[in-house]
């Protein structure tokens, strides 16, 4: 009675099916690239296998702009909630003690991890796994928390925690004189290009006449500022302990931007682990306010 079924058909390659729905939610084979831990041509060809598999094109437009045609936006919306789906379940599996916390690069090396030990030291039940979290990203398949800073009209989001509300200021090496500040090189992160404007706007202040040099990161912009290679604005959270031990120096304080340091959860409601970290991430926040705030 059976003969006369027809056999289930094969499936494209798991590997193009992800690289493809990666490429899709994040918008590019670059931000794909970073989430998979693979080369941006691996991302690439293995999408362009896909399509040659299914027979029809998922993407169309210039190759540095390219955007899904109408039966990739009908594949991703059918991928995404079973790749989300999967990834839930092995996690349930191994424990939900396991929080996986994605964090920008300069969140990581100038805040988060030197008070690791910290976390380890009061939280030996919960096992911490950081990843990176690319700059844009407002979540992150894996990921069970993301910490980043959000602007205020992300704020009011259910799954969004304030950690702490984001204050900036300009700061430079102690040896630059006072009236060689209005005209130093103004030292800017690609991933937060609007930093000065928004600044100016928040303190009333102009901003410097020096010209622009451009890193690709806080951290790296906190690091060319102590060095004595210009000014930067930055937050609080990432310059504090700079500050603090006087390798950089805040002439005119800190303002706040209306944005906030958040903890961004990815599943709904937190589990007791997640629960434990956004608790800690929260104290840790707040535990350093600014010199006179």
């Amino acid at each position: 009675m059976f003969e006369k079924l027809t056999p289930r058909r094969p499936l494209p390659s798991l590997n193009g099916l992800r690289a493809f729905e990666a490429m899709g939610r994040t918008g590019g084979a670059t931000l794909a690239a970073a989430e998979l831990c693979v080369t941006h041509s691996a991302v690439s060809r293995q999408v362009k296998m896909l399509e040659i598999s299914l027979g029809v094109r998922l993407f169309e437009g210039p190759r540095h702009r390219l955007r899904l045609t109408a039966r990739g936006h009908a594949l991703l919306a059918g991928l995404s909630p079973g790749f989300d789906a999967l990834d839930a379940a092995v996690h349930a599996v191994r424990g939900h003690q396991d929080v996986r916390l994605a964090v920008h690069p300069s969140l990581a090396v100038k805040w988060l991890i030197p008070r690791l030990a910290d976390f380890e030291r009061r939280h030996e039940e919960v096992v911490l796994d950081l990843s990176e979290l690319p700059p844009h990203a407002s979540r992150k398949r894996g990921a069970d928390v993301l910490l980043r800073y959000l602007d205020a009209a992300a704020l009011d989001d259910p799954s969004v925690d304030v950690l702490v509300k984001n204050l900036v200021g300009l700061v430079h090496a102690p040896g630059l004189a006072p009236e060689a500040v209005a005209t130093a090189p103004r030292l800017t992160a690609a991933t937060r290009a609007e930093a000065w404007a928004e600044w100016s706007t928040a303190s009333g202040r102009a901003t410097p006449s020096g010209p622009a040099r451009t890193l690709t990161h806080l951290h790296m912009v906190l690091d060319a500022a102590a060095a004595g290679l210009g000014v930067a604005v930055l937050p609080w959270t990432i310059v504090a302990d700079d500050v603090k031990a006087r390798r950089l120096t805040a002439p005119f304080g800190f303002v706040p931007d209306g944005g906030a340091l958040a903890a961004i959860r990815m599943n709904g409601a937190a589990n007791r682990g997640e629960r434990v970290l956004i608790r800690w991430l929260r104290e840790q926040a707040g535990a350093n306010p600014p010199v006179g705030a």
